[in-house]
């Protein structure tokens, strides 16, 4: 069992998953979720595992989340300020604006000149890679237990030995003849 997530981390998480739906958006998971705003139907990043290869050390960007997530929420609060928005205290600043307004704000955020864009373009990047190809799982599990990014690109399971086989040629022809001493597994020798 894992301990109770301090208010720090509570909102750390609110705001990271906030983020990562205004990348990959997709539906809400219950009713009175605040972090995804139900822009898409579907799962999105955070359903397919944005927080999870975030906090996943090879990626680098781990020991930056509190800052980037502090970070987030100030540029919300500035940019509410703007516009003339009232936030909602209940929940963190990114995660109390509507979302195309948090769309928006990323926009700025990544604009080439912004001086923080390479940080807010590496977050991104992590989100779209939660969807699109789940680095953080093993592609066979990923699929056998529905991830949703991989199976909404059209990633089929592996044959029952676990290997991928593909009987229609990608290019439409086929491109080599095995190597004869290619191993049964299709190793090279």
């Amino acid at each position: 069992m894992q301990p109770e997530a301090t208010e720090e981390e509570r909102v750390m998480n609110m705001t990271l998953e906030a983020y990562a739906d205004t990348i990959v958006p997709g539906e809400k998971r219950y009713p009175g979720d605040r972090a995804i705003a139900g822009a898409a139907p579907g799962p999105g990043s955070v359903v397919a595992g944005a927080l999870e290869l975030l906090n996943f050390d090879a990626t680098g960007v781990t020991a930056g989340l509190p800052y980037l997530a502090q970070s987030l929420n100030d540029h919300a609060k500035s940019y509410a300020g703007e516009v003339t928005l009232e936030l909602d205290h209940d929940v963190p600043p990114f995660v109390a604006l509507p979302y195309e307004h948090r769309r928006e704000l990323v926009r700025r955020l990544t604009t080439p000149g912004h001086p923080e864009k390479d940080g807010w373009v590496s977050l991104a990047l992590f989100c779209n890679m939660a969807y699109d190809s789940a680095p953080h799982l093993h592609t066979a599990d990923a699929i056998r237990d529905g991830h949703p990014g991989l199976l909404a690109l059209g990633y089929k399971a592996p044959d029952a030995d676990g290997f991928w086989r593909f009987p229609k040629y990608g290019y439409g022809r086929k491109l080599a003849e095995l190597h004869p001493d290619t191993t049964p597994s299709g190793s090279p020798a």
